[in-house]
């Protein structure tokens, strides 16, 4: 069976893990983790492997893989790459999907995150893409500066946040940063082993990743 995403997105016990999964961080401090920040991930993977010249069948699985890749938070923080993994094993399995598609899926999930990620496949790699830039001041809950940890700061202070791509040539993260709030070091303290990895993963694509900050090329 065929597998799409709409499969996914109204599948209710997907709802119900992506709901609790972001309570749990909820709980723990960490910025939003729910349908908001899965739908924008899901999207912008499709849409870079669409671009790059990947099957509408490789875009869509990047999509599915998006929308289910922080389930394993329910579970706990640690590791949740892994333990979201096998979830998404169970959900997959029990809906029928090709056992393909189930192993492109979740290892794009298992190669997520930054302490154990590399971009083995394109799905993988775009998925780190869209998961990694993926920063904005709406994903800060609280909106009292007087609480923020250093992620909530660099977060809150990205008031601007698009990327661009063109396949063979780049794929750009573009943010403009309110250094009022926020040094651009700062951003580099919390957010370098992302854009190490995220360079790994334009690679991968066949791409260079650039990061552009207040107008000023990075990286």
């Amino acid at each position: 069976m065929k597998i799409t995403f709409e499969d996914i997105k109204n599948n209710k016990t997907v709802q119900t893990y992506i709901e609790k999964a972001d309570e749990s961080l909820t709980a723990l401090g960490y910025t939003e983790h729910s349908f908001a920040h899965v739908s924008k991930v899901a999207a912008l993977a499709s849409s870079i492997l669409k671009e790059f010249g990947y099957t509408e069948r490789e875009a869509e699985l990047a999509r599915i893989a998006g929308y289910l890749h922080d389930i394993g938070n329910v579970i706990n923080r640690i590791d949740h790459a892994q333990s979201g993994a096998v979830m998404a094993f169970r959900i997959l399995d029990n809906m029928g999907a090709e056992p393909e598609d189930i192993a492109t899926i979740i290892t794009a999930i298992g190669n997520h995150d930054e302490s154990t990620a590399f971009p083995v496949n394109a799905v993988a790699a775009a998925l780190i893409l869209a998961d990694k830039t993926d920063v904005r001041y709406t994903r800060v809950r609280s909106k009292d500066q007087t609480t923020f940890d250093i992620h909530d700061r660099v977060n809150y202070s990205v008031k601007e946040s698009s990327v661009s791509f063109k396949k063979g040539e780049h794929i750009t993260l573009d943010i403009k940063i309110d250094t009022n709030e926020c040094a651009v070091m700062d951003y580099f303290e919390i957010f370098l082993n992302r854009m190490i990895l995220c360079r790994k993963a334009a690679a991968k694509l066949g791409a260079e990743f650039r990061l552009v900050i207040n107008d000023q090329p990075i990286m």
